[in-house]
C-alpha cells in the first residue's frame, strides 16, 4: 500500500518519521510554507488535486492545519470519489481554563469587530485576515510572522512584529509587557508550542479573541499520532 501523508503540522512530521520506522510506503505532500523533517521520502509540493491525480494513493492520512480547510476538502473529496480509505489527524482544541479572558469569534472580521477602541492588539492569526483590521484605526495593530515578510504592513496604524519560534512564557510575558499588548487575536489551533501566549495572557489578564475552526471533512477522525498511526498500520 502507499500511503499519502498530507502535511503542514508538527504531528506530521512525528508521522513521517514513525511512518518510515514501521516500514509504511507513503509520499509526503507540503503546502508551499510548511517545511518537514527530512525521512528519506521525497517531499512533494503543487497543486494537492493534481498530485493526488498523478500518485493515485491506496490511502491517505490528512495531518494538515486544522484551519487548512480546503487542502482537507480537496484530500476527502478525492477519497471519497475514488474509494480510498482517508484519516484526519485533528489535535484537540484548546479550551479556555480559569482565569482566561476569552471572546470567542468567527473570524479575523468578527475579532475587528469585538475590540474596543483604543486596545493594543498582538494578531497571531496569521496575515492573510490582516486587513479585516483596517476598519479599526482607533487600535495600535501588531502582527506577528515568523520570518521577514519582505514588505511593509499594509496597516498605517500596524506594524510587523518578526519572530521565531519557540516563544517561551517568560518571553511572551515581556513581549506583551513591552508593547502594552491588551488584546490577543489567533486561531484555535490547539498546538502545545503556541500555548505560551495563551499562558501569558492569563497571567497579564490579557484579553482574546478565539478565533473557531472551521468544521472538518466527513470521515474517519483521530487525535493523536499514535491513533493515526495505528490507522496507517491497520490491514
Amino acid at each position: 500500500m502507499t500511503l499519502l501523508l498530507v502535511a503542514g503540522t508538527g504531528e506530521a512530521r512525528a508521522l513521517a518519521s514513525s511512518l518510515t520506522d514501521a516500514g509504511v510506503a507513503h509520499a509526503i505532500w507540503l503546502p508551499e510554507d510548511a517545511r518537514i523533517d527530512s525521512t528519506g521520502q521525497a517531499d512533494h509540493r503543487g497543486p494537492l488535486k493534481e498530485f493526488l491525480q498523478t500518485l493515485r494513493p491506496q490511502a491517505v492520512l490528512d495531518a494538515s492545519h486544522p484551519f487548512a480547510v480546503d487542502t482537507s476538502r480537496i484530500a476527502a473529496r478525492f477519497c471519497a470519489e475514488n474509494v480510498v480509505p482517508y484519516c484526519l489527524l485533528r489535535r484537540p482544541e484548546w479550551t479556555a481554563q480559569e482565569g482566561d479572558l476569552w471572546t470567542h469569534v468567527t473570524s479575523d472580521a468578527d475579532a475587528a469587530r469585538q475590540i474596543p477602541p483604543g486596545s493594543t492588539v498582538l494578531v497571531a492569526s496569521g496575515r492573510e485576515g490582516l486587513m479585516a483590521y483596517a476598519a479599526r484605526p482607533d487600535c495600535r495593530i501588531f502582527c506577528r510572522q515568523i520570518g521577514a515578510p519582505g514588505v511593509p504592513c499594509p496597516l498605517p496604524n500596524g506594524d510587523w512584529l518578526v519572530q521565531q519560534p519557540p516563544f517561551p512564557v517568560s518571553e511572551e510575558l515581556e513581549l506583551f509587557q513591552r508593547l502594552g499588548i491588551d488584546w490577543l487575536v489567533l486561531r484555535n489551533a490547539g498546538s502545545v508550542r503556541a500555548e505560551t501566549k495563551l499562558t501569558a495572557a492569563r497571567l497579564l489578564g490579557v484579553r482574546v479573541a478565539m478565533i473557531a475552526r472551521p468544521a472538518p471533512p466527513e470521515g474517519t477522525q483521530v487525535a493523536t499520532v499514535a491513533e493515526a498511526l495505528d490507522w496507517a498500520r491497520a490491514p
